[in-house]
């Protein structure tokens, strides 16, 4: 990842926001994901009596982990608040995620009050990486667990090369090495980091149903140093034709995802608080904190 790559945040939560409608119809890979992520719950003994989702969109993960453990409460937290508006639907009339509009980097909870942690396709909005990795150790409770998946470096490998021949500018999102993020998890006070990572591969018939498909999720250029401007009717008839050397046998076009997934587990020592003022954890809920 170059050194002066930087998220633009007021533009990806505008752009979270207006994707809220249309996030879950085409959010075919999100979803999978996500319950892939999930999935990989089986094969670890933990019992959590309070699970955080940070990044949960429209709470499709959050309904997976209410699923999961009926005895524990879930937290769904976005800095997205029209997406919130989703998630908190999700669930039966008995029981639901308990909303919190918030950063990641700054969440409005006490040290120390979740024993699971879940986090599907956010990291790679969260820099600097270990901001938000501290928040969460700190928010972690001892012997606490973090799920996570994120997207590695040749995600949208195609997309971005066809780019660099219209006009080598900054077009496409840059994504951190899956052994950076052990390195920061270890660095930040998290133990036995574990991750792998598969290719998943989406096709096209065309580029422009693809920038549909990223438009509708929220998946925006917010590169801070991104390039101004409208591309215009040649220059996307540029980045089409630089496209179609990647197009199949079958005749459609790839869009490639790198999928890294990793877990890590929270040391048997409460964390340095990084608040000066404390959230206790009772007065988030029942119902939403909006902390903007």
């Amino acid at each position: 990842m170059p050194a002066d790559f930087s998220i633009d945040t007021d533009r990806a939560r505008r752009a979270f926001d207006a994707a809220a409608g249309s996030y879950d119809e085409a959010a075919v890979l999100q979803r999978e994901v996500g319950e892939r992520l999930v999935g990989r719950l089986d094969y670890i003994r933990h019992q959590p009596r309070r699970v955080l989702d940070l990044g949960a969109g429209t709470g499709h993960v959050s309904e997976l982990l209410l699923r999961r453990y009926r005895k524990a409460d879930v937290w769904a937290v976005d800095f997205a608040p029209a997406m919130l508006e989703k998630a908190r639907r999700r669930g039966g009339w008995r029981r639901r995620p308990r909303v919190v509009c918030a950063d990641a980097a700054s969440l409005p909870f006490a040290d120390a009050c979740f024993d699971l942690l879940v986090s599907n396709l956010m990291l790679q909005w969260c820099l600097p990486l270990q901001d938000y990795l501290a928040e969460m150790r700190r928010v972690a409770t001892p012997n606490g667990l973090l799920m996570f998946s994120t997207f590695g470096p040749d995600t949208l490998k195609e997309l971005r090369l066809a780019w660099r021949e219209v006009d080598g500018g900054r077009h496409v999102h840059e994504f951190i090495d899956m052994h950076d993020v052990g390195d920061a998890l270890l660095a930040t006070g998290f133990s036995g980091p574990v991750m792998d990572m598969e290719m998943i591969t989406l096709t096209y018939r065309e580029v422009l149903a693809l920038m549909r498909d990223l438009k509708s999720i929220g998946a925006v250029n917010a590169d801070a140093r991104r390039q101004r401007g409208l591309l215009g009717r040649s220059g996307f008839r540029r980045l089409c034709d630089a496209y179609e050397r990647f197009r199949d046998g079958a005749g459609l076009l790839p869009a490639t995802y790198e999928v890294v997934y990793g877990h890590a587990w929270v040391p048997d020592v409460p964390p340095p608080s990084r608040l000066e003022e404390k959230f206790p954890l009772g007065v988030v809920g029942p119902g939403e904190r909006k902390v903007r």
